[in-house]
C-alpha cells in the first residue's frame, strides 16, 4: 500500500545522499513542504524551509506538522576528529532528531545506518551504528525503516583516497557488500517512504540497489 507524503523533515541535506534526496523531494509534485535544517544555507526553493545553524540548537525551534522524516546524518571518525565526536553525530544527534520528528507528528522515520550495524560488535563504527538503531527502535515508531548501505559512491566534498580506490572493485561485489551510488540510495529511500507498512524494516545494500534503479 502506498501513501502520499506532504510534509517532509530532512536532516543531512548537504551530505552525499542528502543532496540527492533533497533534489528529488523538491521535484516531487506530491511534496508540499520540505523542512531541512542545515549548517550552511541551501539554494532557495518555494517549497523549502531552511533554518540555518547547528542542528542540536535548531531542533527545539522546528515547528509545523511533519508526515515523514529522513535522517541522512553521518560522519567518519577521521572527519569528526575523535570517537566521542563521532558518537555525538552518528548516535546522539540522530536519536535527538528522531525524537523531535516524532514530537512533530512524523509517523515514518527513514534513517541511514551502515552495513553490519550491531550493538554487540567489537568494531567501534558498527557498534555505534547498532546502538543508534536500538535507540531509534525504543522510540516506538509506527513505521521505522533502517537503510544499511555498503560503501557509498559519489562526489564528496572531501577526498577519501581509500574509498576512491576501492569503489570500482566494490561495485562488482555481489550481494549486500557491493557498493551503492548515493543517488541510487536516495531513490531507494524515496520509494521506501511511499510504502505504508507498520513496524520496523531493515533494508540491506543489495535490496537498496534494486530499489534505487
Amino acid at each position: 500500500m502506498y501513501l502520499t507524503p506532504q510534509h517532509i523533515l530532512l536532516a543531512g541535506a548537504t551530505g552525499l545522499t542528502g543532496e540527492h534526496l533533497l533534489d528529488r523531494l523538491l521535484n516531487e509534485p506530491t511534496v508540499t513542504r520540505v523542512l531541512a535544517p542545515t549548517r550552511r544555507p541551501l539554494a532557495e526553493h518555494p517549497r523549502l524551509e531552511n533554518p540555518v545553524g547547528e542542528l542540536p540548537t535548531l531542533l527545539p525551534t522546528l515547528s509545523g506538522q511533519v508526515d515523514i522524516a529522513f535522517c541522512c546524518l553521518g560522519s567518519t571518525i577521521k572527519q569528526a576528529g575523535s570517537q566521542d565526536a563521532f558518537r555525538a553525530i552518528d548516535l546522539d544527534m540522530v536519536v535527538a532528531f528522531g525524537k523531535r520528528a516524532r514530537e512533530m507528528g512524523a509517523r515514518h522515520l527513514l534513517v541511514i545506518s551502515a552495513i553490519n550495524a550491531d550493538p554487540g560488535s567489537s568494531v567501534f563504527y558498527t557498534r555505534t551504528k547498532g546502538e543508534m538503531e536500538l535507540a531509534l527502535k525504543a522510540q516506538d515508531w509506527p513505521q521505522l525503516t533502517i537503510a544499511r548501505p555498503s560503501l557509498l559512491v559519489g562526489n564528496r566534498n572531501e577526498t577519501r583516497l581509500a574509498e576512491q580506490l576501492a569503489a570500482p572493485i566494490a561495485k562488482l561485489i555481489p550481494g549486500k557488500y557491493g557498493a551503492i551510488e548515493a543517488c541510487s540510495l536516495a531513490r531507494a529511500l524515496w520509494r521506501l517512504a511511499l510504502e505504508e507498512q507498520s513496524g520496523e524494516r531493515v533494508v540491506e545494500s543489495d535490496e537498496l540497489r534494486k530499489l534505487g534503479k
